[in-house]
C-alpha cells in the first residue's frame, strides 16, 4: 500500500501524460479528475485508469498514421453551433478533457439560455461521470451526461444473448447547501471494470450479475471476456425486470449517439465513446433559491428515514464523495499494491519521478 497528497498525485500523473506526449493543458486535467474520481471513492475509474490510457497513447503513436489509440494534441472540429446546441467531432482526444471542456462553455450558454447542450462524438473514455457533473453543480447548475461506446459490445438486449450495448452509464449533478447530490448510474448491474477486476482477483459476483452465452444467470466473471463464446453483463432489473435496464441503454444510445449523428452504424473501431452534455441553470425556471428549497427538503427527509441498519443511516448520492474529498485534502489517497506497481512501470518507462512506495 502507497499514501500521498492530492497534490502530489495530480503532479505525477500530469507529468505521466505529458511525457507520453500529452499537451499540458490536457494532461493537467485528465489528472485532477482521475485523482478527484480516487478521492470520491471510486477506484476503478481514478488512477487505475491510467496505464490503460498511457497504452493506449502509445499504441496511437506506434500506428504510423493508422487510426488507432488516444489522441494527445490538437482541438475538437466542430461540426455545428447554434449557439444552444452543438455537434463536435472530439478526434479521440482525452475524454475527461473533452467533456470537461463541453461543460465549462455549456455553463455561460446556460446562463445565457436557461439550457445549453452539447453531444461529442468520438471522444475517448470519459472516466468517472460524477467527477465531470460536479464540476457544473458546484457551480450552481444542474448537469447531465449520457455516454456510450459504439465500438464496444457487453450487454445484451433484453430478452437476447448476444452482447450489443456498453453499460452506458448516465449522471445527473446538481447543486446542495452542503454538498452536490452526485447520482451516477447506468444501465447494466455491474461494470467492465468492476468485472476485470473481480477476474484478476479470481474472485466471484456475490450475486449473479452476468449473464453466460445461453443467457442463464451467472456469478463467474470470466463469461465476459475469457470464454467462448462470451456472456454479457445483465442489464439493470435482472432476468425479471431487465427491459428497465433495456430502456435505459436504449435512450443513452439515442442522447449520445443519435444526436451526434455518428455511432454504431458508422462500425467504429476504437476505444472511445459517444457523448452528450447538458446543463441548465435553475434561475430560468422557479429560481435556484426555489430549487434548493424543494431538493434540501426532500435530501433531509430522505437522510432522517428510519433505517434499516442503525450504523448504516440513508445517505444521498454525493455524501459519501464529500466526505472522501475531504478525508484526502486531509491523510491524502492510499493505493492498493497492484496500482501501485502498474503506476511506477510506466513511471520508469517514461522517465518520471513517483511518489508511490
Amino acid at each position: 500500500m502507497s499514501c500521498d497528497s492530492v497534490a502530489k498525485l495530480e503532479a505525477f500523473a500530469r507529468a505521466l501524460f505529458v511525457s507520453a506526449g500529452m499537451d499540458d493543458n490536457k494532461a493537467a486535467t485528465v489528472a485532477h479528475l482521475l485523482v478527484l474520481t480516487d478521492a470520491m471513492g471510486r477506484r476503478t475509474h481514478g488512477l487505475a485508469m491510467a496505464p490503460l490510457y498511457l497504452a493506449d497513447v502509445e499504441k496511437g503513436r506506434s500506428s504510423e498514421g493508422a487510426e488507432a489509440g488516444m489522441a494527445v494534441r490538437g482541438e475538437p472540429e466542430v461540426i455545428k453551433d447554434t449557439g444552444a446546441t452543438a455537434v463536435w467531432d472530439g478526434r479521440y482526444l482525452p475524454g475527461l478533457w473533452l467533456v470537461a471542456r463541453a461543460i465549462e462553455q455549456a455553463m455561460p450558454r446556460a446562463a445565457e439560455h436557461g439550457l445549453a447542450a452539447v453531444a461529442i462524438r468520438r471522444s475517448h473514455h470519459i472516466g468517472c461521470l460524477a467527477a465531470l457533473v460536479k464540476q457544473a453543480a458546484d457551480r450552481g447548475f444542474i448537469a447531465l451526461i449520457a455516454n456510450s461506446d459504439p465500438s464496444g459490445a457487453r450487454v445484451a438486449p433484453y430478452g437476447g444473448t448476444e452482447a450489443l450495448f456498453t453499460p452506458n452509464p448516465f449522471a445527473v449533478g446538481y447543486p446542495g447547501e452542503a454538498n452536490p447530490v452526485l447520482v451516477d448510474i447506468c444501465a447494466s448491474i455491474t461494470t467492465t471494470s468492476m468485472t476485470r477486476q473481480k477476474h484478476a482477483a479470481g474472485e466471484l459476483f456475490e450475486h449473479p450479475w452476468l449473464l453466460d452465452a445461453e443467457g442463464r444467470p451467472t456469478r463467474d466473471p470470466a463469461v465476459l471476456e475469457h470464454c467462448a463464446p462470451r456472456g454479457s453483463l445483465q442489464l439493470m432489473g435482472g432476468t425479471e425486470y431487465g427491459h428497465k435496464g433495456f430502456g435505459l441503454a436504449l435512450m443513452i444510445e439515442a442522447l449520445s449517439q443519435g444526436l451526434a449523428g455518428h455511432g454504431r452504424a458508422q462500425a467504429p473501431k476504437r476505444w472511445g465513446g459517444n457523448v452528450y452534455v447538458q446543463v441548465i441553470d435553475p434561475a430560468f425556471f422557479a429560481g435556484g433559491d426555489a430549487f434548493l428549497e424543494q431538493t434540501e427538503h426532500l435530501g433531509e427527509r430522505c437522510r432522517a428515514n428510519r433505517p434499516i441498519d442503525p450504523k448504516r443511516p440513508v445517505r444521498l448520492p454525493g455524501d459519501q464523495a464529500a466526505a472522501g474529498i475531504a478525508q484526502a485534502a486531509r491523510e491524502g489517497i492510499r493505493y492498493d499494491a497492484a496500482t501501485c506497481s502498474a503506476l511506477n512501470q510506466w513511471a520508469a518507462r517514461l522517465g518520471v519521478d513517483s511518489p508511490l512506495a
